[in-house]
């Protein structure tokens, strides 16, 4: 099997082009996205995010930690946990804004809107870039197929959710008066996180021995906390109620799983 770092390396790059392609957008566009379209988008990457984190991370956390003869749900409870508890901290200290909204999150700052617009997708992808290198990893590791197929899903479906994203990015960014070129550059690199998060979670997995289990439930646990505290509140925000988030998450959910299905 291929080396994991490599592995790892070639799935979040795989997800990172796809957020860039969606940054693409900002040449393509020009009327802002529509808002029913923009929610059914957030919901999509919350379904993509859920039935990653159980059938991509959490499942296979538990299985991991059986071979190795330790308890089951230690592992991947204490990753969970620990994975939501991180992204909260970020959330919370680190200073971004949501498109769409006026005040930003986290910790007061004189950066530009523009910079915490950026952020707040940072936010979004670390544990995206975390959940691939690790699956790739997992899968060097084991040299199972079944698991290589599943790493496989894991970036097809959370490269399919990126791309949107990254319209969701650079088209804000031009709103607020930056150039398409730039828009564009700031709306791609806003991926960049998700193959250093993939490449040093696979080093810590490498360095520290039957650590695999609860990073996985880790990288579960930091994507639940985006889906819960920010897309699926992103997804039904607004004066009228709109089930185009509801419908976006079932859509993602139910890909991720045919992915899952058909390339396992």
């Amino acid at each position: 099997m291929e080396n994991p770092l490599i592995l790892a390396l070639l799935g979040t790059g795989f997800t990172f082009l796809a957020t860039a392609l969606g940054a693409a957008a900002v040449f393509l566009v020009r009327k802002e996205v529509n808002v029913n379209m923009h929610k059914a988008f957030l919901g999509f990457a919350a379904g993509v995010m859920i039935a990653a984190s159980v059938w991509s991370l959490l499942i296979p956390s538990i299985e991991m930690a059986a071979e190795q003869g330790g308890s089951e749900w230690i592992p991947a409870a204490g990753g969970f946990v620990a994975g939501g508890l991180f992204l909260f901290l970020l959330d919370r200290l680190l200073p971004h804004l949501h498109a769409g909204f006026n005040e930003p999150e986290g910790m007061r700052s004189s950066l530009k809107r523009t910079t915490m617009l950026v952020f707040a997708v940072t936010l979004h992808n670390i544990p995206e870039g975390m959940a691939v290198g690790l699956s790739f990893a997992l899968a060097s590791q084991t040299g199972s197929p079944a698991a290589l197929s599943g790493a496989m899903a894991l970036a097809m479906g959370m490269a399919l959710q990126n791309i949107p994203e990254g319209a969701a990015i650079s088209l804000p960014l031009k709103k607020e008066g930056l150039s398409k070129p730039k828009s564009f550059i700031y709306g791609a690199l806003s991926g960049i996180v998700e193959p250093i998060a993939g490449v040093l979670g696979v080093v810590l997995a490498l360095t520290v021995v039957h650590v695999m289990p609860f990073l996985l439930s880790f990288a579960a646990g930091a994507m639940i906390y985006v889906v819960v505290e920010e897309l699926v509140p992103e997804a039904h925000a607004g004066e009228h109620h709109s089930h185009a988030g509801t419908i976006g998450a079932m859509l993602g959910f139910v890909i991720m799983m045919v992915l899952d299905v058909a390339l396992g």
